[in-house]
C-alpha cells in the first residue's frame, strides 16, 4: 500500500521509509564482476602505480561507505522531520475530531448533522489547505466518515488500524504514487490527487474515562515537507560528497609520496643488488685467477723437485759410486790390516748411495702426463708395493679422463705422502687406496689399520714428522681448490681424504 511505515507508542511519532536503493546496489556490485573479465581486469589493475591501485580502492570503499553514510544521515534527518509534523498534525487532528466521535460508544454511525459539520469543518477552515482526506474508523474497520463517500459504511482489514487501536499514533509516508495495489480500494481516492502525502493514524477517545472507541486518519500533502526533505539531502551529499573527494585527494597525495619514496627505494635496491652481482662476478674472477696461479706454483714446485731429484741423482750419487770405486781399488792395493777400515768405508758409502737414490726416487715423478688418473693411481700403488714389500687395496670406480695435469700430480702427490705415512707409522698394515667420480665430486681416500694419530702434543721427531706431512698434504689440497679431510681414532686407523670439484 505504502512504501514507508513506523509507528510511535502514546505522544510519539516514528516514520520508516526502507529505502532498497543501497541494497540492490551492493547486491549488482557483488554479482557484477564475476564474469569472465575479472581476471583480465586485476591483471590491468596490477601493473597500475601504487598511488593509482590505492586511489581505484579507496573512491571504492570510500564511495561505498559515504553512500551508505549519506543515506542513513539524510534517511534520520528525514524521519525526524516527518515525525515532527506528524506528530504535530496528530494532536491537532485528534482534538478536532474527538468531539464528534464520543456518541460512538453506543451508536456504530455518525449522525447526518455531524457529517456536515465536519465537512464544512474541512472545506472553509485552514485545514483544506493542507489535509485533503479524513476518514474515522471503528474498531472492527467500518469507515463511519470518509471525505471520499464511496466509503462510508465499509469495511476493510484493520491491519492499518491496529497500531492506532492499541494506542500509537502511526505514520505512513507515501511518496510512491505509481504503486497502486488492487487491495488499495479504500485509498483510491487519495491516490487519484496525485501529490504526495503521508497518512496518519490517532486513536480517538472517549473524554472521561481515556477509551479508544474509534481511530481518525488523515491525509496531509507532503510537498512542502519533500521539498525541505530534498533541499537536507541535497545539502547533506554535498557535505559528504566534499568530505570524501577530500579524504581520497589528502590519501592520495600522501601514498603517492611514500609510493615516490619506495621507488627510490627499490631504484638503489636495485643499483646495490647489481653492484653486488658484479662484485660477486669480480671475486669469482679473482678466484679463478688464485686457483689457476697456486696450480702454476704447484707445477713450478714439481718441476723444481724433479730438477732437485736430478740433481741428487747425478751429483751426490755419482760421487759416492765413485768413492765406491776407489774403495774398493785401495783394498785389492793395501795391506790386510786396513780391511776392516776400509768395509766400513765401503758399507758407509753403500748406505748413503742406497738413501740418496731412495730420496731421489721419491722426489722424481714419474712421468703422468700421457697417463689417466685412473693409470697413474694404479702406477703409485704398485711402486708403492715394490718399493715397501707391502700390499696396497686398490678400489678405483670409473674417473674422468681429462683431468688437469695439475690436478692429477697433486692427487698423486696426496696419495703418495698418505702411503707413506700408512707404510712408516702403520707399519703397512690395511692400507687400502680408493677414488670415486659421482656428481662432479672427485674423491680420494688413503686408509691403514694402525695406531691412529695421537691429539697429543707429539714428542718424538717421527711425530714431528707426521704432522708436517699432514700440513703439506692440506696445503696441496687446498691450493688445487680441494677439502682435506683427515679423519683418526685411537687404535681404529687413520682415514686421508681429498675432495675436488670438476
Amino acid at each position: 500500500m505504502c512504501t514507508e511505515t513506523k509507528a510511535q507508542p502514546n505522544s510519539e511519532t516514528l516514520v520508516n521509509e526502507s529505502d532498497q536503493t543501497l541494497v540492490e546496489s551492493d547486491m549488482g556490485l557483488k554479482s557484477h564482476g564475476a564474469g569472465p573479465g575479472r581476471q583480465g581486469t586485476g591483471a590491468k589493475l596490477r601493473h597500475l602505480s601504487r598511488s593509482t591501485q590505492f586511489v581505484i580502492c579507496a573512491t571504492i570503499i570510500l564511495g561505498l561507505t559515504m553512500t551508505f553514510v549519506g543515506n542513513l544521515v539524510s534517511q534520520s534527518i528525514e524521519d525526524a522531520t516527518v515525525q515532527t509534523a506528524a506528530e504535530t498534525g496528530a494532536r491537532y487532528m485528534q482534538n478536532f475530531l474527538e468531539p464528534f466521535v464520543q456518541g460512538l460508544t453506543t451508536a456504530k454511525e455518525l449522525p447526518d448533522e455531524t457529517i456536515q459539520t465536519i465537512d464544512h469543518l474541512l472545506s472553509s477552515t485552514s485545514l483544506s489547505t493542507h489535509v485533503v482526506s479524513v476518514k474515522i474508523w471503528l474498531p472492527d474497520g467500518t469507515i463511519v466518515y470518509s471525505t471520499d463517500k464511496s466509503t462510508v459504511q465499509k469495511t476493510f482489514p484493520t491491519e492499518e488500524i491496529s497500531q492506532a487501536l492499541t494506542g500509537k499514533i502511526y505514520t505512513e509516508f507515501d511518496n510512491d504514487l505509481g504503486s497502486y495495489a488492487v487491495d488499495d480500494v479504500e485509498d483510491a481516492f487519495e491516490r487519484s490527487l496525485n501529490i504526495p502525502l503521508y497518512e496518519i493514524f490517532a486513536p480517538l477517545r472517549e473524554a472521561g474515562t481515556g477509551k479508544i472507541i474509534a481511530v481518525g486518519e488523515f491525509y496531509e500533502t507532503a510537498e512542502a515537507l519533500q521539498r525541505e526533505i530534498n533541499n537536507v539531502r541535497k545539502k547533506v551529499w554535498a557535505i559528504v560528497g566534499t568530505a570524501t573527494t577530500g579524504m581520497i585527494l589528502l590519501l592520495f597525495f600522501i601514498v603517492r609520496r611514500g609510493d615516490k619514496i619506495i621507488k627510490q627505494h627499490e631504484t638503489a635496491l636495485k643499483w646495490r643488488m647489481d653492484e653486488q652481482t658484479r662484485l660477486h662476478s669480480n671475486n669469482a674472477a679473482l678466484q679463478r685467477k688464485v686457483t689457476k696461479a697456486n696450480r702454476e706454483f704447484s707445477r713450478i714446485n714439481e718441476l723444481t723437485l724433479r730438477r732437485i731429484g736430478a740433481d741428487l741423482h747425478d751429483g751426490p750419487a755419482q760421487l759416492l759410486a765413485l768413492i765406491l770405486l776407489r774403495l774398493e781399488e785401495l783394498e785389492s792395493s793395501e795391506g790386510v790390516s786396513d780391511v776392516e777400515a776400509l768395509e766400513m768405508i765401503r758399507r758407509a758409502g753403500q748406505d748413503a748411495l742406497n738413501e740418496v737414490r731412495e730420496i731421489s726416487l721419491g722426489l722424481a715423478l714419474p712421468e703422468v702426463n700421457d697417463l689417466t688418473l685412473h693409470d697413474a693411481l694404479v702406477l703409485l700403488a704398485e711402486r708403492h708395493e715394490e718399493r715397501t714389500e707391502t700390499r696396497v687395496d686398490l678400489q678405483l670406480d670409473t674417473l674422468p679422463d681429462d683431468v688437469p695435469v695439475a690436478l692429477k700430480i697433486g692427487i698423486y702427490r696426496f696419495a703418495q705422502e698418505a702411503l707413506n705415512n700408512a707404510y712408516v707409522h702403520a707399519g703397512g698394515k690395511g692400507q687400502k687406496l680408493s677414488a670415486s667420480h659421482s656428481e662432479g665430486l672427485l674423491e680420494v681416500q688413503v686408509e691403514d689399520a694402525g695406531v691412529g694419530i695421537s691429539t697429543e702434543k707429539p714428542s718424538v721427531p717421527a711425530r714431528g714428522r707426521t704432522r708436517l706431512g699432514l700440513v703439506g698434504m692440506r696445503y696441496r689440497v687446498e691450493s688445487l681448490g680441494g677439502v682435506f679431510i683427515i679423519e683418526s681414532a685411537p687404535q681404529a686407523g687413520t682415514k686421508a681424504r681429498a675432495q675436488f670439484k670438476i
